[in-house]
């Protein structure tokens, strides 16, 4: 578990340095240099392709680290490699196509009360590209256990960059629409220099020769496709339909009550960075109780961390809202929904590892279709009827059930599960220290008032956790910290 916290550690820091600057931006520079229109006009588009780069890259992303470690010479890795940067260009060449037959017809639907995004309609293919293979670069870096750099641009670098477009457009330097098209600029380049630092780790001899066991690598790849984007499709769909339901600058009000509740999701992140490859060789050698070990401290570890940045975020949202413009607050129950589905999410551990990397997936893949399928039809229902806080209640829902049958999955076919008697006592904490906060206030401005809860509420949760020794690795972390302070 030494390497796991290790390099989580390193990734969590620098997420939270992209997610400090996520949140400079989305709460600060979004809503204070543009209008709400062109807001959720950025939302949308970044959501839309969110949706979409999963198809583009076909499941090849997490094929690369199911199988890299399964082949034992360079030149059937080379050719793995190859296969991995062919197949995204030819579906996105074909998806492409498709896209240019019926562009009037995808501009018509753009037509109307939201016609601020016909202009941008392309930006959603050419950002979902550079999306795709950036996570294809990502992913072969993460084969050599190399996730720093990759996490570093993929949290940091466009975040850094658009806080720099956001200035430019509050300085007269740029116009909104020059801001606009340099985003996707932003993705483009983030990828090529992902590109040069996995080329640096290992430069495939390119051929036309493809892996010896063909068939069972795109049989993977085909169904992870799917399974894979399940995930992916059930966080953005609702902002997808929200906009097609309600005014566009919806978009960014939903979108910022689900950035505050998605900082949640930023251990698990980090830790999945290191977790994944080492599940999977885990599952390649057969090792059962590495896998049951792996699979309970690192839920048990994530939970107590998520809890932490739970407590730190349902307690302070008010004060949050109290810092941006009236026009953008939200209700408590959005904020709410989201996080304990967040939260829910780090409980997992490395449950999508061992799913994604063993032969169970395609039973994943019929599940998350379902819930796909759920989750469309929920929003369908409610947000007409309830505006955002239905949205907000249909991913609850849907989340809630894949999250849980895939712990279930696991079960079944593993005999496994990632909770403990600690992983209870960490949520009833979890709780009531979420309750007990809530209510206190200090009558002071509301970032002394944040600092204030927030620093008294670690201090404390942190000693219980220490105290009663939740986590022998979080512990030896403490120690060391307290021997250095």
């Amino acid at each position: 578990m030494g390497i796991i916290i290790n390099q989580s550690i390193k990734n969590m820091v620098t997420t939270y340095i992209g997610f400090g600057i996520g949140a400079v931006n989305t709460l600060f520079l979004f809503t204070y240099f543009l209008t709400q229109e062109y807001y959720g006009l950025v939302s949308f588009l970044l959501s839309a392709a969110n949706l979409i780069w999963p198809f583009l890259v076909f499941g090849v992303h997490s094929t690369l680290i199911k199988f890299f470690t399964s082949y034992k010479t360079r030149g059937e890795r080379d050719r793995l490699l190859n296969l991995v940067l062919v197949i995204p260009l030819i579906v996105g060449g074909l998806i492409g196509t498709i896209g240019l037959i019926f562009y009037k017809y995808l501009l018509e639907y753009f037509s109307g009360e939201n016609d601020l995004v016909q202009p941008y309609v392309w930006m959603i293919f050419l950002i979902a590209m550079a999306t795709a293979y950036f996570e294809v670069f990502f992913s072969w870096s993460k084969i050599y256990y190399k996730s720093a750099f990759g996490n570093l641009m993929k949290e940091v670098f466009h975040r850094f960059c658009i806080s720099i477009l956001l200035f430019a457009v509050y300085f007269d330097w740029i116009s909104i629409e020059v801001f606009i098209f340099a985003i996707s600029g932003v993705f483009v380049l983030r990828t090529i220099l992902m590109a040069m630092y996995a080329f640096s780790l290992h430069r495939p001899r390119f051929s036309f020769r493809f892996p010896v066991n063909l068939s069972p690598v795109l049989k993977y790849s085909s169904l992870i496709l799917l399974a894979a984007s399940v995930a992916t499709v059930l966080l953005d769909l609702d902002k997808v339909m929200i906009e097609h339901y309600l005014p566009i600058e919806n978009v960014a009000i939903y979108g910022i009550a689900v950035y505050i509740a998605t900082v949640i999701s930023v251990p698990q992140k980090a830790m999945h960075q290191i977790t994944n490859p080492m599940t999977a060789e885990m599952l390649n050698n057969r090792d059962k109780k590495g896998l049951k070990e792996l699979y309970e401290k690192s839920s048990l570890n994530l939970l107590i961390v998520s809890g932490l940045i739970f407590i730190w975020i349902i307690t302070n949202v008010n004060s949050l809202y109290e810092l941006i413009p009236e026009e953008y607050e939200i209700s408590l129950l959005v904020v709410l929904l989201i996080s304990i589905v967040k939260l829910y999410d780090n409980l997992l551990g490395n449950n999508n590892s061992i799913l994604f990397n063993s032969d169970y997936y395609r039973i994943v893949l019929g599940v998350g279709v379902v819930l796909v399928i759920l989750a469309f039809v929920l929003n369908l229902i409610f947000i007409p009827q309830l505006g955002i806080e239905g949205a907000a209640l249909a991913s609850f829902i849907a989340f809630f059930l894949y999250n849980s049958s895939k712990i279930f999955i696991v079960l079944r076919k593993f005999k496994i599960h990632p909770f403990t008697l600690n992983s209870i006592w960490a949520l009833i904490l979890t709780a009531i220290f979420s309750f007990g906060f809530y209510f206190i206030d200090f009558p002071v401005h509301p970032i002394l008032n944040i600092a204030l809860k927030g620093t008294i509420s670690g201090i404390l949760y942190l000693f219980l956790v220490y105290q009663f020794r939740f986590s022998e690795e979080i512990n030896a972390i403490l120690k060391r910290f307290l021997k250095r302070s």
